[in-house]
Order: C-alpha cells, then structure tokens, then sequence
C-alpha cells in the first residue's frame, strides 16, 4: 500500500531535523573566523612600467589577518602564466626552479617555467638584489602584532608579455603556502590602479595597472587534526580538567610507530635530529591529547574586587621553535582587564563595541619564543581582572574562556559539563545541548516507529 502524502511529508520533515541537529554539533570546516571576519592575505600585482617585449611588476602580500601569520620557513607564492611569458629578472625574491632556458643563447632568463614558484630573499641577501619589504625568510607578521613587517614585496621583471593595458594578461591560478596548504586563493580581479605618495606628500604617481588577489585561511584545509588543546584548573576544585583525549588524533606508537616519543626515552635526541629533522610534520611527545601545544587556564586567586588567571603555554612539539607566537582568548571579563604581566596584550573587537576578545604575544628579547618540547618549552603569565557587579561569578565555568586560539588556529576546549566546578555544585548540560540531543532524540524515534 502506497504511503500517504502526510506520512511522507511528516517524515522528510523528521530526516531534515535529523540532518540540521547533527550538523550542529560538527565543527565548521568554512573559512570564515568569526573572531576575525575580514582576515586575508591580499596580493597586490601592479604593473609600474612598460618594457620592448612585456612589463616590470612590483607584487605585494598584504597579511590582513588580525592574528594568523607566517612563520619559518615562511610563504611561497605560484601562479600560472596565461601566454608564453618568462621572468628575465627579480629582486626581493627568486624563484624556486629556473625550468628550460636552453632556447635563449644571449641573455639567460630567471625562469622560464609556466608555473614559477617564488620565496622570499633570506635576511642579509646581497644589497643589489633586494626590494622593498624584502628579505625576511617568508616571515610574515599577522597585522595586529607587528603591521609593520606584514607586508612583503618583490619585483619581476615580466618578459613575452603584452606591453599595453589591452595585451597584458593577468596570471591566474594563484596558490600560496605558508608553508604548507590552508590558504585557498580567488582568481585576480582588475582593481583601480595603485597610488603612490612621494616622501613630502606633493606629488601621486599611480600603478598602470592592479590586480588584486585574496587568499582565506581553512584550519580544515590545512590539516585534518586540531594543532592545541587547552586545560583548565581552579584555587576552588582540586580537579584539573586534561586536554579532551585524542584532541589532536589518535595515533601512537602502537598504531603508527614514530608518531610521537616519550619525553624520558633515551633515544629523544636521536630521533629528533634524525633524517626528518626539517620536516613540517610536528614530532610530539605522548600524551593522551597528542597535541603540539596545551594551553592551560588556572584561576589562581579570589580577592574582593579583581581576581586572578595564570596562563601557561607548553610546546609538545620537539621539531618547531615557535617565533612571533601569539594567543587569542574571548572572556566576557577582558572589557576588565586591568593588568597583565609578562606578555603583551591588545583588545580585539570582532562584533564591534564588545570587548571580550584579547590577543596576547611575547615580549621582544625576553620571551617572544617558545621553543621546543622540554624542560624550557612553556611561556607563561598572569592577569588580573576587575570584577563587574551583577555579571562576575564562579558558578558554572563562567570564569573559564569560550574560545581560545594559538597562532591563529582554534584550540580544542574541554566539554562544559567537565569545567571544575564550585564545592557543592553539579554540573549540567547546558541547555541548547540538552536541546540539541532531544530534538536529535525525537526526530531517530520518530524514524524507527514509522519505517
């Protein structure tokens, strides 16, 4: 007998719930950072002059992300030409392969590949081959910790290439890796030619052609596994909430041997400086999170009006020194932040005039590098907050963080329910949870009764 319309409206209805229910306790794999919605490396290609046979172009990376940078062994550009052009010359940077040259007996170009790749010059770089902005290994700073060295740049001398805003062709397929994947590039758009502003501020000059290109970052694109994981503790529970097991993947010695290495083996320093010493993939030490950095939150001290938060930062990872590190936090208390020490600290405002969100970085010289796993591999400091009447309290984890991100990706937090708790208090799901599993509930009952 045919199903009547009703049933099956009622259980698409049922199966559509199901799905939207489910998807809601998946982490989002989109690009977008809700903490820093316009983030991006936009690379600016401007065409400043004419050659006999194609255009010399000064390309810019412009790091407009609030607190994501690159780090050693630092970015590489690529692209595809569209004719037949060739690079005869570079300044600021090289590429990585020079490709077939053979057919050009005089002047030898500097790549003749369709696709070139480019990096940045290594600082100290001959002084003739430099360019503006140039020569910083790949390094580049996220905009609100040093927008000042954000920005890199070189010049290329573009050959076989059309010699008018109607000949040219814009190179397409961009891709860049920091130094790996994560970053997705749109194609070039024509924007409206540069302006250039002399020294004193009397004169402009302008690009004879701009193309933009902006590049997003996906943590699921990068990698399948989270890279941190945070911990929490309190003065007023004995308990200390671990990173959630397997946080950062699974794999051990016994499933996938050499994937991690026990901090007290006696072969540590053999297999850290082994034959894949300078490979990317981090070499951590076993643990039950298997992560490359824990950050871990203690609410250390209660006084009548401030309390305290102690922050400590340990790297797992025996293959990275982390350069430039920085940490992001949203708490509804840092619109009360009153003093930190030993790190620097910035207000980030992602919806405008909520201040919840700080991004904290070391200080310069002192300890702006965490480096590697062991006895020295953690940075640490203290904050002190204000308490705000009518919103400040230690029930229910309201004095622990709602997100926290290390070096631009999201850290893997502690279920609510496993928060330390006050004495005499028990945790509870909280109420969209208990929301989700019951609607989760329904919708899977109501399947198996009417199948």
């Amino acid at each position: 007998m045919a199903a009547r319309p009703g049933l099956l409206f009622l259980r698409l209805g049922a199966s559509i719930a199901l799905l939207l229910a489910l998807s809601a306790l998946l982490p989002s794999s989109d690009a977008y950072d809700p903490l820093d919605p316009g983030g991006n490396i936009t690379i600016k290609w401007d065409v400043m002059e004419w050659n006999p046979d194609g255009y010399t172009a000064a390309v810019s990376l412009y790091n407009y992300q609030q607190y994501r940078h690159i780090q050693l062994p630092g970015w590489k550009l690529s692209w595809v030409w569209q004719k037949k052009e060739i690079i005869w010359k570079m300044f600021g940077g090289q590429t990585t392969e020079q490709g077939d040259c053979s057919k050009f007996k005089a002047e030898i170009p500097h790549c003749c590949k369709r696709d070139p790749e480019v990096v940045d010059l290594l600082p100290g770089a001959p002084y003739g081959t430099q360019f503006a902005n140039c020569c910083k290994g790949g390094v580049l700073n996220s905009w609100a910790q040093d927008s000042a060295n954000a920005v890199a740049s070189f010049q290329v001398v573009v050959g076989q290439a059309g010699t008018s805003n109607k000949t040219v062709k814009v190179p397409r397929s961009f891709t860049l890796r920091a130094p790996g994947p994560g970053y997705t590039c749109g194609p070039a758009k024509v924007v409206s030619p540069t302006k250039f502003i002399s020294p004193d501020g009397r004169r402009s000059t302008q690009a004879h052609a701009t193309w933009n290109v902006t590049c997003t970052y996906s943590q699921f694109v990068a990698r399948r596994s989270p890279t941190c994981c945070v911990s929490l503790s309190s003065f007023y529970n004995d308990t200390i909430v671990n990173c959630p097991t397997c946080s950062c993947g699974c794999q051990n010695n016994n499933s996938k041997p050499g994937s991690c290495v026990e901090g007290n083996s006696p072969y540590l320093a053999s297999v850290v400086n082994g034959e894949s010493a300078s490979s990317l993939e981090p070499l951590v030490e076993c643990t039950s999170h298997m992560c490359p950095i824990r950050v871990h939150w203690h609410v250390k001290v209660n006084y009548k009006d401030y309390w305290r938060v102690k922050i400590t930062v340990t790297n797992f990872n025996y293959r990275m020194n982390y350069s430039q590190w920085n940490l992001v936090a949203q708490h509804p208390n840092f619109d009360n932040l009153t003093t930190i020490f030993s790190f620097n600290y910035k207000p980030l405002s992602p919806y405008g005039t909520i201040n919840d969100t700080a991004m904290l970085w070391g200080i310069k010289y002192y300890n702006d590098m965490l480096v590697t796993a062991g006895p020295d591999g953690n940075v640490q400091s203290e904050l002190l907050f204000r308490k705000e009447p009518g919103a400040f309290t230690f029930q229910k984890g309201w004095a622990f963080p709602r997100r926290v991100y290390f070096n631009g990706d999201n850290c893997v937090m502690p279920p609510p329910d496993a928060y330390p708790w006050l004495p005499n208090a028990s945790p509870r799901l909280s109420a969209s949870l208990t929301l989700t599993l019951v609607t989760v509930g329904t919708a899977m009952a109501f399947l198996l009764v009417h199948a």
